[in-house]
């Protein structure tokens, strides 16, 4: 195993992989990730299984299957997709047990073009539940206003919940609020709140690149590639006003597990910055960082592993977020326009994948 992952999973930073594929999963690939990098959780994205089924043929058995059935181009969609994710989850499961349920997760998406709409979310939600039916499975719904309800409706009903495409902290306090109702709803009906799940992912790098972006239009360069580091670490200190909250404390008391931060978006898209810089700079203990092979592998060969690279720092980020306001940012318009984007590159990804298997559902 590498030193430096080794460091990272000593300071608390769980080690996830961003990506899934059959092939990996067929080659034992993930399985020698698991023993060799530290991974203990995977997650995936409209994107990734759009990537996946474009290459090799590990799909073409089971799409030849389903054209003979005649299935349905949505459930062929979650037929493979789920697929793969039970599978995922059946590797990982030692991991799972290992840890007491905290990690060996896999991750899968409801479909993006519901991101606003809150009861078709929860009724997809729970679908893919019973589908997947891996107790180390988090359903991934997204962070908008109409999935915030979602969040909590799912949580009540013991369904564990990755919350994905945050970006802003006002958005990252009120999924946090939808965790705490969502666990009180669970206790009030008398579930077991130790086996419900939840982490929340705050996107890293596009929150640099839209800000980026904008600063050269500004002339303001020397505040490049700061934002979105300032950003996660600002919402690390949220995540702690939640914990020492009288709230969660009784939650906890009742056996409730933390809805750890997770880093999300942690590949580097300029390459004039460090490769690990999402990996280095975010080091805090109870966090997530899911990472792409790329990263994954970047980190195992040079990261820089210090110590908490997030608590120590908090005055530095309001300083930084302070300066990108005097600079002319408008920070609600960067997290509106990337939420917005963020949902279309889903529902992108998502079209590409129904195109995809309605071309190969051939007999």
């Amino acid at each position: 195993m590498s030193e430096n992952l080794n460091k990272l999973s000593g300071q608390g930073v769980a080690i996830w992989l961003d990506d899934i594929s059959r092939e990996r999963l067929r080659s034992g690939n993930l399985e020698q990730l698991i023993r060799e990098k530290n991974v203990v959780g995977v997650t995936s994205n409209p994107t990734i299984f759009a990537n996946a089924l474009s290459k090799g043929d590990a799909y073409n058995g089971q799409l030849h299957d389903l054209a003979v059935r005649g299935v349905d181009i949505g459930e062929a969609v979650r037929a493979i997709t789920t697929y793969d994710i039970r599978w995922a989850a059946d590797v990982l499961r030692p991991v799972y047990d290992a840890t007491g349920g905290v990690d060996g997760r896999v991750s899968l998406e409801v479909d993006p073009r519901l991101a606003r709409e809150s009861e078709k979310t929860v009724a997809e939600a729970r679908a893919l539940w019973w589908l997947v039916d891996r107790p180390n499975l988090f359903i991934k719904i997204p962070a908008t206003v109409e999935g915030l309800p979602a969040i909590t409706q799912a949580l009540s009903e013991g369904i564990s919940v990755n919350v994905t495409l945050i970006f802003s902290l006002e958005r990252y306090r009120a999924v946090m609020d939808a965790w705490l109702a969502g666990l009180e709803a669970a206790q009030a009906k008398g579930l077991d709140l130790g086996s419900i799940e939840s982490v929340a992912s705050f996107f890293v790098s596009r929150v640099d690149t839209e800000i980026d972006k904008r600063l050269d239009k500004l002339g303001k360069p020397e505040l490049k590639g700061k934002a979105g580091i300032a950003n996660a670490r600002l919402a690390y200190a949220a995540y702690e006003d939640v914990m020492n909250s009288e709230r969660w404390q009784r939650l906890r008391a009742a056996g409730a597990k933390p809805q750890r931060p997770l880093w999300a978006s942690t590949g580097v898209k300029n390459p004039e910055y460090s490769d690990t810089m999402y990996v280095d700079q975010l080091v805090a203990p109870g966090t997530v960082n899911t990472m792409p092979e790329k990263t994954l592998d970047a980190t195992a060969d040079h990261a820089n592993v210090t110590g908490d690279t997030v608590r120590p720092f908090y005055e530095q980020a309001w300083n930084t977020m302070a300066a990108l306001k005097e600079a002319g940012i408008d920070y609600d318009d960067v997290v509106k326009v990337l939420e917005d984007e963020g949902v279309e590159k889903f529902e992108a990804s998502w079209n590409e994948l129904l195109e995809s298997v309605t071309k190969n559902l051939v007999p």
